[in-house]
């Protein structure tokens, strides 16, 4: 959905028959951001971010936000 009419329109429908294993969990994100990175990378590490956000089908710098909240997680 691209819209929130969309959005709007799908949920007045009867979701009671609906198959919710279609469904891909999406992180929202709240927090305000309010600190910016700079960094220098080689061409060729940020080509490759950029197709593995692309394919996630995600902006890059999101993607990169994504890596860096999972390895602090993880700890």
């Amino acid at each position: 959905m691209t819209t929130d009419e969309e959005a709007e329109a799908f949920l007045m429908q009867d979701l009671s028959g609906l198959d919710f294993s279609q469904f891909k969990r999406v992180p929202f994100e709240f927090e305000k951001k309010e600190a910016q990175v700079n960094m220098r990378v080689p061409q060729s590490l940020l080509d490759s971010v950029k197709d593995k956000a692309k394919a996630r089908g995600i902006p890059y710098t999101r993607y990169i936000r994504m890596l860096m909240e999972q390895d602090i997680a993880a700890k």
